[in-house]
């Protein structure tokens, strides 16, 4: 595989993204002397309010439960070096995947999935509560900081990929759902293909989001005491990666081996990605980050073998953490 990915050496893939050919912004800017325009988004990112309030909001485990506990923050800032990873290796631009990554999560309101269902009742008769839209909202409206705007005025390719990293949102792809009140809105001026699947740069932040949760929550929960390492020996990934790590080191320390398992977790869903993305691409062939938008399915994703595997993770999850007492 190493003679097929990038390590940071040579020219950006072809459907990669290209901050030079970008869309633009809504109020147009002069080009930055030293920063593409997507490191630009990046830094305005990070440099945002919002960015600076993950700090206090719930992953999962309260804030106040221990300083261990990822918190949207530090889960963020998982994402991104898993986007960066993927991007370098299929030579996509990486700081717009990790742009993306960065702001994937700013729409997130506190005490994490319970605060965002509170929100959804509550707002219920408005639309109720979408955080993708809210995200949108925060880097479009509800930053307030540059003399001639509101929002941090991102390219096209930023706000596209931030509405769009779970896929289509209206057409025959789209989940079907009612599109929000936010997105809708925003897009009347500025149109974000809201048919089309999201760049290269989009998919793998979002399979980044995937990966970096599954191993992050597997971890926090072994160390709040609600999943075993004898339990995720029943979860056919987690048991074969746990089997091997008994055959490497017998009688590893059980801190040792959690930690083990989830750096082996993530290795290998990630060289899984990058495996499947090069199957996927060799077939699709694309000219362009366009072609990539319009390939009507993602072309950065799991294997069939691998999304098994995320599925059977994520129910372990849902029934032994997110519906745990401790949690709900």
């Amino acid at each position: 595989m190493r003679d097929r990915i990038g390590f940071g050496r040579g020219d950006r893939a072809i459907f990669a993204a290209d901050p030079h050919e970008s869309r633009g912004r809504l109020h147009t800017e002069p080009p930055s002397p030293t920063r593409t325009e997507f490191q630009r988004d990046r830094d305005r990112i990070i440099h945002s309010t919002a960015f600076r309030r993950l700090r206090e909001k719930t992953q999962v485990f309260l804030v106040d439960e221990g300083d261990h506990y990822r918190t949207r923050l530090t889960h963020t800032i998982e994402v991104a070096q898993v986007a960066r990873a993927l991007a370098r290796a299929l030579r996509l631009d990486e700081d717009l995947a990790e742009a993306l990554a960065l702001a994937h999560d700013l729409g997130h309101p506190p005490f994490g999935h319970a605060g965002e269902r509170a929100l959804d009742r509550a707002m219920a008769s408005f639309g109720g509560f979408d955080h993708n839209a809210q995200s949108l909202r925060v880097v479009t409206a509800l930053e307030r900081r540059y003399p001639r705007f509101d929002g941090l005025n991102l390219t096209w390719e930023s706000l596209e990929g931030l509405v769009k990293h779970n896929g289509p949102l209206v057409g025959p792809a789209s989940p079907g759902k009612a599109l929000p009140f936010a997105i809708a809105e925003y897009a009347a001026r500025q149109d974000l293909w809201l048919s089309t699947y999201a760049g290269a740069e989009a998919q793998a932040a979002s399979i980044a989001d995937d990966i970096a949760y599954d191993a992050h929550d597997i971890d926090d929960g072994l160390r709040a005491g609600l999943l075993s390492l004898e339990g995720l020996r029943e979860v056919d990934l987690t048991g074969r990666i746990l089997a091997g790590i008994d055959a490497d080191y017998p009688g590893l320390p059980p801190a040792r081996a959690a930690h083990e398992l989830t750096r082996r977790l993530i290795t290998g869903m990630i060289e899984d990605v990058i495996g499947e993305a090069l199957r996927r691409l060799e077939a699709l062939k694309p000219g362009s980050a366009d072609d990539v938008r319009m390939a009507g399915r993602p072309v950065v994703g799991f294997s069939e073998a691998y999304a098994r595997a995320d599925r059977e993770i994520k129910e372990s999850l849902r029934r032994r953490v997110y519906r745990h007492d401790k949690v709900m």
